[in-house]
């Protein structure tokens, strides 16, 4: 057992110093890296030609994702390619409870779930970049491009006999004479019937960028949007259908740019 020690270390020793070293060469070889990106930042040299980001949106009147793909022409301006999905709710919605505890809850007056799918493309413009390697980089973007407006059926669960159904109402009168109603519909109920109304967006927005280096995109984005629809978009029986919406957001992006 004694002579097996110094075996062990004398195969142990140079393994845990070859680790040791091959671990310092990495981070040498990552900080010359850093190094070169921040004299290219300051020289004005495109270090990063694409990026790719994934947002979450929280809105005045909803929710949403967001994917973009950028194509950098200059240090200080990236033209954005963007696709977001977001779904707007009237303010006047309100959930009512239902008796059976499984069921979804009813929305009064409901007749379509309205989700907003937006493509365009946006110019981005540095407006303060990061005053050392762990600062953030201020941009603003404009844009706009096509929206297409889909409409999903609000349907009604009913008791009928011994049975539940389901029931779509278009009419205020429908409505009010709803019998023994259950809840609303279920996530799968209604994509079959779904319509599109096609229309027009533009947007403005800031970005906050915290991304170490820049090669990390960590993001905050404040924006606006308008959009306007071919027609009204009936939501809520009782509101008059609109083709005009303005709103604001909140956006958290993460991406890496390339």
């Amino acid at each position: 057992m004694r002579n097996l020690v110094p075996l062990i270390l004398f195969l142990i020793v140079p393994y845990f110093s070859f680790a040791q070293n091959s671990r310092k060469e990495r981070q040498e070889k990552r900080r010359e890296h850093i190094n070169q990106l921040i004299r290219q930042d300051e020289e004005g040299v495109i270090a990063y030609r694409k990026s790719f980001a994934f947002g979450i949106r929280l809105t005045n009147d909803g929710y949403g994702i967001s994917f973009e793909k950028g194509v950098a022409s200059s240090v200080k301006r990236t033209t954005l390619y963007q696709l977001t999905l977001t779904e707007r709710k009237d303010h006047k919605e309100q959930k009512l409870g239902s008796k059976y505890p499984y069921s979804t809850p009813l929305v009064y007056g409901k007749i379509n779930f309205f989700y907003p799918v937006r493509l365009g493309v946006q110019e981005q413009f540095l407006l303060g970049n990061k005053s050392n390697k762990n600062g953030v980089s201020v941009t603003g973007n404009v844009g706009g491009g096509f929206v297409a407006g889909l409409l999903r059926p609000y349907y009604v669960q009913v008791e009928s006999g011994n049975s539940i159904q389901y029931v779509k109402y278009n009419s205020a009168d429908s409505f009010d004479f709803i019998n023994n109603p259950i809840g609303g519909p279920s996530l799968g109920k209604g994509w079959s019937d779904m319509k599109v109304t096609p229309g027009i967006y533009t947007k403005a927005a800031m970005r906050f960028d915290y991304g170490r280096f820049n090669e990390v995109i960590a993001a905050l984005e404040v924006g606006i949007t308008a959009e306007y629809y071919t027609k009204g978009i009936p939501i809520m029986l009782y509101n008059k259908e609109r083709k005009f919406f303005f709103g604001s957001y909140v956006s958290i992006l993460f991406g890496k740019r390339k």
